[in-house]
């Protein structure tokens, strides 16, 4: 019965979202969330952990940034338990991910995930950001540090028409004025992300000497 619970709760998130993805991406979100719930027992991957909970804030939240993606190539930095970037995998198959996760029991999860749902265009780097290997056309990152050290760590990883989207909660003004040369706000987008509570924003950057 949970089961079923959880599809309509993604089908009903989705259509308020207007989110149309491809045929498989449906069963296999819902295989993602199962064996996030089973590692999360052993692994403690994340703090939410009610499935039904997972849902919004982890499904529905992590396919918000699905309308902002550049090019073909995705950086997930600090990735986790692989969020945003494994749904965004699922949601686009044709976008070659790169999940970057320094905590060895968060990469044998991704590895296991990729491996068994099977996501082929998915890659894991057991590595931490600073020492990661670009560039990527798009990069994402929730919201694990400020935008200024999110760029020192892993602003090299980023294309030259690359874009930059980080996640955040609410927008402190400060934090957008302190964003390092090299880099500009290009838009704040406000997210509106069903059955998640308070501010969601995603905040668009690029290389400052380009569009």
């Amino acid at each position: 019965m949970e089961g079923r619970t959880l599809e309509q709760k993604l089908i009903d998130g989705m259509a308020a979202m207007r989110l149309e993805l491809p045929g498989e991406a449906q069963a296999k979100l819902l295989a993602y969330l199962e064996l996030l719930a089973k590692w999360n027992r052993a692994y403690n991957l994340t703090a939410v952990r009610d499935p039904l909970e997972m849902v919004p804030r982890h499904l529905l939240d992590s396919l918000a940034a699905l309308a902002f993606l550049h090019g073909e190539t995705l950086a997930d930095l600090g990735s986790g338990a692989g969020l945003p970037g494994i749904p965004l995998a699922i949601a686009r198959p044709d976008l070659a991910v790169t999940l970057i996760e320094s905590n060895g029991k968060k990469a044998r999860f991704l590895r296991e995930a990729a491996r068994a749902l099977p996501l082929p265009n998915v890659t894991i780097r057991e590595a931490r950001i600073q020492d990661a290997a670009g560039p990527f056309d798009s990069v994402t990152a929730r919201a694990f540090a400020s935008l200024a050290d999110m760029l020192a760590w892993g602003g090299h990883l980023l294309a030259a028409d690359g874009r930059w989207l980080a996640m955040k909660g609410r927008i402190d003004p400060a934090e957008i004025a302190a964003v390092p040369d090299g880099f500009r706000v290009l838009a704040v987008h406000p997210l509106a992300v069903p059955g998640v509570g308070g501010e969601r924003n995603l905040v668009e950057l690029a290389r400052a000497n380009r569009g």
